[in-house]
């Protein structure tokens, strides 16, 4: 492309109304010469530009032969009689970065100008095959297929009697299976018009039986090779392309394909590189179908706009549902382009030109009219063009029922055959669902969990709500992929910039970040949670005296014995058996039972069985071997962890009182208080200090994007509110310190601090308890109030500082990856290692990370295998990193971090939800914090080697 990129979300990059473009208009001009092939001489010669942003003019040896702006659908030049044959030849493009169709091409994306995709030419003879529309149909018992074809032909006249058309149907295993080619032929007089050779582009229909067709499904991708062949004057042409038998239809508020209720697993996707921006390659296109399958996901919708055309090749191929959208948004004009006659052309054409380009692929099984552009005339007359071109597939448009602007669920029948919202509440999709209605449209989320940053909280709510309730079909993540443009900042370090990054102005800043993936298609932790949640598999306990599990079938279409499974028994993290399960044979939709040799197992613990699923043989996305599904069964919930007096004594506590502090001892180990501060300043062996700021109350996080937009000023989000709050700023104030209880087997320092970022005494109180126990451990017992105006904070924890070289983490809890509140059903319990170091998650917009939730104990270690555990009586939450809270708060970009030495531990008593609050609903109730006392306990235990 040309021009610096732009990013706005709704509003428009430059303040002219409609039709009105600026006076100063970038212009990119491109040229290339080419030559025309001596034997292309006699055919037609046709210039195909599959993808330019912008108003493009095109030239060809100085000579116009033509313009267009859609920008996502192809145009095509015949260029016949502009080009030669015995000389090179120029094509030159000019490209206006704003036209009229900028209005409605205003997607929640980079404006980036020029040309995108491929620009190619090619050859065919004087009669041609102009369109093939192949229309594979099944009977209702999805028995027998009927292959219609219908073939256009042009320049037909040129053609004479002999002219014909055939279409030979090739099974996925490449067997012919027609007997004999389908045939028509051309005739040239019409019964009632005489001859019309000259005026008219005849189609011809060509008709076939397909008996026990293989059906094409996104768990059976099954594609049939479509040759059809024209005998015209010149010799015979072939054109071949793949095509699926498959059923789509809507009934009885469900969404059915080849007759089965599927569930919509899915993600929205623009197309974007992080190095070439709106040009995205063959391989980065197959790197994101190969990961969403991977990760279980079912269905792309294409956002907001057609997607490059080898994408839906690969959703043809892999098995992916798609939604194919037309090039229309008209965000900052929602309620005037949709009825605005002047665009109504447009609306017809960007309609058309999808339908045209894409019809023929078996993954596409919704047709969009667009995204957010209103609901008006336009969109019906659109809606109308449609139903006629192609009536095998429901229609899409979200804009139509969007009771955010002023329509209903209830309407917009005529336009959507699917009642889609976007962000919805799990509460209003219930009571949706729980209505009596004569409705037949299903509820499917066209965008819902908005992945910005550290997000998707409550997806297994979301997901709870889905399988629970006839009329949920599931829905479309908002959105795949972090749309960051990689950059080098001044030291040459790359980072991944967002609008305003190039003096873009104006500019919606980071909410182009927003995805389950960066930029390089590495996933976010929140995929990870997805992937659990949509799995194929799922196991549950049906016996615990027995060791009998039940194994069900989610898929819609195909048994389990593509799958192979292992299962392993753990106590107390530590596994204790494990073995291969037999034969996985459940049809789709059943279940087995599978008795395994656990019921014997003598326990005083924590016991857990994991089930993990794994692909057979290889496929296009992974290799055999690759880990599909798991599920964890609790056999024996958990025991409390180190309880007190389980260790044995190294000796006798001590205390001392001396100015200034307050010391604690027994053996080696001791506790020293700073007594005007009332930290925990010591806590180690001889003069190793493992602490260098011990615990102080956190009430604080670096906002998450769906707290708020540091870059923005949002008054509605929590993080507005924590800010006037002085959150950000927390001041300790020591009350009180002393030493309250001393024996031989323990002694006890209680300290009290008021906290508060905004003077305010009464925010906050933290009473903790330090008591030194005679096995060398420390008992850290807190109690935390909170004042009137402290509901539904960040976190209610504490936060330390611990010494450098404490790098090897290891922990018994939930992961490996980050998990929360609303966010852990896809991290399994288990004992984890790691470095401090690689708990960094390097979201595009630094921010809170690296948490883990129901942890047992945790222990941090230098080289020598010295340092500290941390074990919590009741499950308790943590993260390690080498930043700050305050670290992350303050930064804008990854650059602006650099890793401390120093370990920041944060334990916490709970956390708030992430919830999709960036856009969508906040934080669901149970996931906040709204108590006014929190109490929660740990122990610090020095690590010899």
């Amino acid at each position: 492309g040309f021009g610096l990129p732009h990013y706005t979300n709704v509003q428009m990059p430059f303040p002219q109304m409609p039709p009105n473009v600026p006076d100063e208009n970038p212009t990119g001009v491109y040229r290339r010469s080419f030559d025309v092939p001596a034997e292309w001489q006699g055919r037609r010669v046709v210039l195909h530009i599959a993808g330019c942003e912008g108003a493009c003019y095109v030239y060809v040896n100085g000579q116009p032969v033509g313009m267009h702006k859609d920008s996502r659908t192809p145009a095509e030049y015949d260029v016949t009689s502009f080009v030669r044959h015995d000389a090179p030849n120029e094509l030159v493009c000019v490209v206006l970065r704003w036209s009229d169709a900028s209005f409605v091409e205003d997607q929640d994306h980079w404006w980036q100008s020029g040309i995108h995709r491929d620009v190619f030419l090619y050859a065919t003879d004087t009669v041609y095959l102009a369109d093939v529309f192949a229309r594979p149909e099944l009977s209702d018992d999805l028995q027998t297929g009927a292959l219609r074809v219908r073939c256009t032909l042009d320049r037909i006249a040129e053609a004479d009697e002999t002219t014909r058309v055939t279409a030979q149907l090739f099974d996925p295993q490449g067997n012919a299976v027609f007997a004999q080619p389908l045939e028509a032929s051309y005739t040239q007089t019409h019964p009632q018009y005489g001859n019309v050779r000259r005026f008219v582009r005849p189609v011809l229909t060509l008709e076939g039986t397909v008996n026990a067709p293989q059906l094409w499904s996104a768990e059976t991708p099954s594609r049939y090779t479509l040759v059809v062949t024209v005998y015209g004057p010149a010799g015979p042409e072939s054109s071949a392309q793949r095509v699926g038998f498959r059923s789509v239809a809507v009934r009885d508020r469900q969404l059915l394909v080849n007759n089965k209720a599927v569930m919509i697993k899915g993600v929205n996707r623009h197309d974007h590189s992080d190095t070439t921006g709106k040009y995205v390659s063959r391989e980065l296109m197959e790197t994101d179908a190969r990961v969403m399958k991977q990760f279980n996901i079912n269905a792309a919708r294409a956002s907001h706009y057609p997607n490059d055309p080898y994408w839906l090749d690969l959703c043809d191929r892999y098995g992916l549902y798609v939604i194919d959208e037309a090039n229309i948004e008209s965000h900052a004009f929602y309620f005037d382009i949709c009825r605005d006659p002047s665009y109504t052309l447009a609306f017809v054409e960007r309609v058309r030109n999808m339908v045209e380009r894409d019809k023929n692929h078996p993954s596409i099984i919704l047709w969009s009219l667009g995204n957010e552009s209103g609901s008006g005339p336009n969109h019906e007359i659109a809606a109308a063009t449609v139903r006629a071109s192609d009536p095998t597939r429901p229609l899409h448009y979200e804009g139509a029922i969007s009771r955010w602007m002023g329509e209903g669920w209830e309407k917009g029948r005529g336009v959507t055959d699917i009642v889609c919202p976007m962000y919805a509440t799990i509460a209003d999709i219930v009571e949706w669902a729980q209505q009596e209605t004569d409705d037949p449209r299903p509820l499917i989320l066209c965008e819902y969990s908005h992945a910005m940053g550290n997000s998707n909280g409550s997806l297994s709510d979301y997901w709870a709500a889905f399988e629970q309730h006839k009329g949920l079909q599931g829905g479309f993540i908002w959105e795949w992929l972090d749309h960051g443009i990689r950059q080098a900042d001044a030291q040459g370090r790359p980072f991944w910039a967002y609008g305003g990054d190039f003096g873009d102005t104006p500019n919606d800043v980071n909410f182009v970040c927003d995805g389950m993936v960066w930029p390089d298609r590495t996933p976010h932790p929140a995929l990870f949670e997805h992937k659990y949640l949509i799995q194929p598999v799922r196991a549950t306990l049906e016996n615990a005296a027995s060791g009998t599990v039940r194994v069900t079938n989610r898929q819609d279409f195909r048994d389990l014995s593509w799958l192979r499974g292992s299962w392993q028994l753990t106590l107390d993290g530590v596994s204790v058996r494990s073995g291969e399960l037999p034969a996985l044979t459940a049809a789709a939709g059943d279940s087995q039972l599978i008795p395994l040799d656990i019921a014997r197992i003598d326990h005083a613990g924590e016991l857990l069985l994991t089930l993990r699923f794994f692909q057979q043989e290889d496929t296009p996305w992974a290799p055999a071997g690759h880990e599909v599904a798991w599920d964890q069964l609790v056999l024996a919930p958990p025991q409390p962890v180190n309880s007190i007096g389980d260790r044995p004594a190294i000796g006798r506590v001590g205390t001392e009182q001396r100015e200034g502090a307050i010391v604690l001892r027994v053996g080696a180990v001791r506790a020293e208080f700073d007594a005007a501060t009332g930290a925990l300043a010591f806590f180690g062996t001889g003069e190793q200090n493992l602490v260098r700021r011990g615990p102080l109350l956190n009430v604080w996080r670096a906002a998450v994007d769906n707290d708020g937009l540091k870059l923005w000023e949002e008054s509605r989000k929590p993080l507005a509110r924590w800010r006037a709050l002085g959150l950000p700023d927390v001041q300790h104030t020591l009350a009180r310190i002393a030493l309250v209880e001393e024996s031989n087997e323990s002694a006890t320092v209680e300290i009290e601090h008021s906290a508060s970022g905004r003077g305010r005494l009464e925010d906050m109180t933290h009473v903790h308890r330090y008591t030194l126990l005679a096995s060398g451990e420390l008992l850290v017992e807190n109690t935390v109030r909170l004042g009137d105006e402290l509901l539904d904070i960040p976190r209610v924890g504490v936060s330390m500082v611990l010494a450098p070289g404490l790098e090897q983490l290891e922990w018994h809890g939930r992961g490996p990856w980050d998990n929360y509140s609303d966010r852990k059903a896809g991290a399994t319990l288990g004992r984890w290692s790691s470095s401090v170091a690689d708990q960094y998650v390097p979201y595009i917009m630094p921010q809170e990370h690296g948490h883990k939730t129901d942890v047992r104990s945790l222990m941090l270690r230098d080289g020598a295998g010295q340092g500290l555990e941390v074990a919590g009586g009741a499950p308790f939450e943590f993260s390690a990193l080498h930043h700050s809270d305050d670290d992350l708060y303050r930064a804008t970009h990854t650059t602006d971090l650099a890793p401390r030495p120093e370990v920041f531990l944060n334990i916490d008593g709970a956390q708030r939800g992430l919830g999709t609050f960036s856009c969508g609903p906040d934080t669901l109730e149970q996931y906040r914090l709204l108590d006014r006392e929190y109490q929660f306990s740990y122990t610090l235990r020095v690590l010899s080697e």
